[in-house]
């Protein structure tokens, strides 16, 4: 194992642990260290409904990559559903409708329309599923990934694949040059102060879980609202979009807010059991940041993906990883 390359990977919310499944199927004899402060239900990633559904404010470099990305991402996590361990790994099928009132074009999604199995206009009988005037909408199967099967199933996988992890906080990138031949920076907000990255702006996000078994479809409506179902009939209510907010108490104005929204959507989520509320700050950055940084130890950062982490993680956890190998196969004190 002397041989072997030492490769740190800071930050263990859903980028992190999927750079380290990425890095361990790609390179297998490399010395891999996760360092997270924060890891499994006290990260981001557990906050997030998780649908595969990519936004127009999620964005590479350039069109092209953007979208390699989101189909490099799409195959990945089609790759873990259609094996026996999906479940466990908190990857599902899952239909969703989303419904405008004013405007057909926020119902279209040109990024996967022609990704997904399915991505239609729907019939004008589907209109009155919601409450409400709907005059458009579209009907698209996707998957959902449930972060609080996910991270731990990747931890469990990371652990016997001999990696190591460390609950610690990094205070300075630099403190990891001599220990590790390639360090990956997947910490999420916490780039802004590691990096001095001024162009990251957190986006505040509040969302409800409540009790509903029989809801097995998503729905979305205007104004960020949105119904997501999710394992063991808990169904999560949405939501806030809050710029440069860093507030991460529960607030009881968001909470009223989005239940009037997503009960006036849906009435029969009124006097639906609440089992939880949740607070996350979404790393928005445009673009997201996925490059190279050389230093004592060469750096990939991999951060910014606004809320868009959970469905685009693994498309550039792969650009990530190819930038690693790169710089590591250039570098003549590793082994590959």
């Amino acid at each position: 194992m002397d041989s072997a390359p030492r490769v740190a990977v800071v930050g263990g919310g859903v980028v992190g642990m999927t750079v380290i499944r990425v890095l361990q199927a790609e390179l297998p004899r490399a010395q891999v260290t996760l360092i997270a402060e924060n890891l499994g239900d006290d990260t981001t990633s557990c906050v997030a409904a998780g649908i595969f559904r990519p936004g127009t404010s999620f964005r590479g470099p350039t069109p092209e990559i953007t979208q390699r990305w989101i189909d490099d991402s799409w195959r990945y996590w089609q790759d873990i559903l259609r094996t026996a361990d999906a479940p466990r790994a908190g990857v599902t099928e899952l239909g969703a409708y989303i419904f405008s009132r004013d405007n057909y074009h926020v119902t279209r999604n040109h990024l996967i329309e022609k990704l997904v199995p399915v991505y239609r206009e729907v019939q004008d009988d589907e209109l009155r599923l919601c409450a409400g005037d709907w005059r458009h909408g579209s009907y698209f199967s996707t998957v959902k990934i449930g972060c609080d099967n996910y991270l731990p199933w990747v931890e469990r996988s990371f652990l016997r694949g001999g990696g190591k992890i460390l609950r610690e906080k990094v205070a300075s990138l630099s403190t990891l040059g001599g220990q590790y031949e390639l360090v990956f920076n997947c910490t999420g907000m916490g780039a802004k102060l590691l990096c001095g990255d001024h162009d990251l702006v957190p986006l505040r996000g509040q969302v409800l879980r409540v009790r509903a078994p029989w809801l097995k479809t998503a729905f979305y409506g205007d104004y960020d609202t949105y119904v997501i179902p999710g394992a063991g009939g808990a169904v999560t209510l949405g939501g806030v979009r809050q710029y440069d907010s860093y507030d991460l108490s529960v607030s009881p104005h968001d909470t009223a807010a989005i239940r009037e929204r997503c009960e006036a959507l849906l009435p029969a989520l009124r006097g639906a059991e609440l089992l939880a509320q949740r607070v996350g700050l979404r790393p928005h950055r445009v673009p997201v940041r996925v490059e190279a940084e050389l230093g004592w130890s060469p750096v990939v950062h991999c951060y910014g993906h606004g809320g868009y982490g959970v469905t685009c993680a693994p498309g550039t956890a792969l650009h990530a990883v190819r930038i690693g190998l790169d710089l590591l196969r250039g570098n003549t004190r590793s082994k590959i």
